[in-house]
């Protein structure tokens, strides 16, 4: 039975609060005896997770980690799968009870708004948080910018000792006005010069060279915040350092897709795929940017039917200014007419003539066919998400990355 159908809408913050209160309870406040660092902002979280767990690791620190992308505790990792970032009932207790049982020292926790919405980062101990940065998005579930600002400011407002902000960021100042947390903030002039192609990016952190494979300014940003929280929690800038260098990405985050090189046709693919998440106006830019330089041919849909509509044409303007080819296709329409979402999009694209293509295997399928030596196909808006989200609740298992590799077998041979 689902117990909310029986709850009045007015008392779901009630029902949420005492479900998160029952769920420190039953495992007896776990991150009491773990120090938590918290991940927000709308953009790269995943990546700064990721990141701060790289360092942490490679200092020796044993870590867990709850993402948007996988959960992991120690050497134990498997796929988030359940197409949120912060799941509920009782889930982040459980995981920070199994984390101390097992030996963590640190749990690294990405944390949305709407697990704020819904207090599921209440009787959680946050030693510290990194704010990323805050731009418009979830704008329907939240009923205005303004709230889900308030929803992301609530994390910070929880943290215990330390918040770590992008001082860039045009809401910076309200992160710095909150009262109680030592607050520590980075910038990307503090490694300026600095230089970021679509292969690497390399800066300069107070006189020590780092090289990282990931590209674009936003990844940047994304290891300052990791690197601040870092030197805070005392661990040296050589840790730091190995640790960027040996890091290769996040699943899904820019994440570029090739057959295994144990595989005879690995050798034939001349061209670049990258799958991305990025599922704001903002961040698309800002993929596509990285790119600016290259043939690109780009698969865009939209990220959740009957919700945030309004991005639906500003995407579409921005595959309009960037891409050399646009292939339009469906992506997550729940209960929405997914040719309307499409056909929102289409009238936006006045500069080219996009493809329309419903079924987003033959989509990606055919922008494999239309690649040329060098060109780059930009596969956005699912990254790691685990399935297509249909009407009536129906759901197909879906891996963007997958599916490349397996149309990459057809076309290469």
């Amino acid at each position: 039975m689902n117990i909310r159908k029986l709850i009045p809408k007015k008392l779901f913050p009630v029902y949420h609060y005492l479900l998160s209160l029952l769920g420190a309870i039953i495992y007896r406040f776990p991150s009491r005896k773990i120090k938590v660092v918290a991940v927000t902002g709308t953009k790269g979280k995943s990546t700064t997770v990721e990141l701060v767990n790289a360092i942490l690791e490679e200092a020796g620190k044993k870590t867990a980690l709850a993402g948007t992308i996988r959960f992991k505790i120690g050497n134990d990792s498997k796929r988030n799968l359940y197409k949120m970032t912060m799941p509920g009932r009782f889930f982040l207790q459980k995981f920070l009870r199994d984390a101390v049982n097992t030996g963590c020292q640190y749990a690294v926790i990405e944390m949305s708004s709407e697990g704020a919405k819904q207090f599921r980062h209440k009787f959680i101990s946050i030693d510290s948080l990194i704010f990323t940065n805050l731009s418009p998005e979830h704008i329907e579930s939240h009923g205005s910018y303004e709230k889900y600002r308030k929803a992301k400011l609530s994390l910070a407002k929880a943290v215990k000792k330390t918040l770590i902000i992008n001082k860039d960021d045009k809401e910076a100042d309200k992160f710095l006005s909150i009262k109680g947390p030592k607050k520590l903030t980075y910038s990307i002039k503090e490694v300026e010069p600095y230089t970021s192609t679509d292969h690497s990016s390399i800066f300069t952190y107070h006189g020590i060279s780092i090289r990282s494979s990931l590209p674009g300014e936003f990844n940047i940003y994304n290891m300052l915040g990791a690197l601040t929280y870092a030197i805070n929690e005392g661990i040296s800038i050589e840790d730091v350092k190995s640790a960027f260098e040996n890091y290769t990405g996040a699943r899904g985050r820019m994440e570029r897709v090739t057959l295994p090189k144990e595989n005879p046709l690995s050798k034939k693919q001349n061209f670049q795929v990258i799958v991305d998440y990025a599922h704001t106006p903002d961040s698309l830019e800002k993929v596509y940017r990285v790119f600016k330089e290259r043939e690109t041919i780009c698969i865009l849909g939209n990220t959740g039917g009957g919700r945030d509509t309004w991005k639906r044409s500003e995407m579409a303007k921005i595959a309009d200014r960037y891409c050399k080819k646009i292939i339009l296709t469906n992506e997550d329409p729940y209960d929405e007419d997914p040719r309307k979402i499409i056909g929102e999009m289409k009238v936006a694209i006045k500069n080219h003539r996009p493809e329309i293509i419903m079924d987003r295997r033959e989509a990606i399928a055919t922008a494999l066919r239309k690649t040329s030596k060098d060109s780059v196909v930009i596969i956005t808006g699912k990254g790691t998400d685990p399935y297509i989200m249909e009407a009536n609740g129906e759901k197909t298992p879906w891996d963007d990355a997958e599916v490349v590799r397996e149309e990459l077998e057809k076309v290469l041979r």
